[in-house]
């Protein structure tokens, strides 16, 4: 079973409810200006990102219209300095590329490496859309759904205020 599928069935299995939405791929968070009138709700984007070791690796989700300032990021995190991690780290740690990463994508974190982190104000009631590890989809569903999700495979939800 591919990891998009397996998206799928484990909100079946939670019985959440979501709709999955074919696009154009989308590489950045300028792109989603293409599928806003189709997929409703807030878009997002994915920050993987390391701290100066290394050895500590967050997924920080934003609204798609704000900027994160790591360095307020960092203090709330109580880590290191943070930066992107690089393309590889990506893959060796979620096996994405980069493009792909969300929420979704802590399926493959087999050895629970990443930490992952939520802006406050994407959780404002509106429904969320992420890509189910492929650029070319869509997934819309609750903020319930998601931490249902989330909390299913063993993960916390970090609220944080980008």
């Amino acid at each position: 079973m591919n990891i998009e599928t397996k998206v799928y069935q484990i909100l079946d299995d939670l019985n959440v409810e979501y709709e999955v939405f074919e696009h154009e791929p989308i590489y950045t968070a300028e792109q989603l200006e293409l599928i806003k009138d189709v997929a409703k709700g807030n878009h997002c984007k994915n920050l993987f990102l390391k701290n100066s070791k290394g050895d500590r690796y967050y997924l920080v989700v934003v609204r798609d219209d704000k900027k994160a300032d790591l360095k307020i990021l960092k203090e709330q995190l109580g880590s290191t300095r943070l930066s992107f991690a690089s393309a590889e780290r990506l893959y060796d740690t979620l096996k994405l590329t980069p493009g792909s990463v969300n929420p979704f994508s802590i399926i493959n974190d087999e050895e629970k490496k990443v930490t992952l982190c939520i802006d406050k104000d994407v959780l404002d009631g509106q429904n969320l859309n992420f890509h189910p590890n492929i650029n070319t989809k869509m997934v819309n569903l609750s903020s319930e759904g998601l931490k249902k999700f989330v909390h299913s495979m063993g993960y916390d939800l970090i609220p944080v205020e980008v």
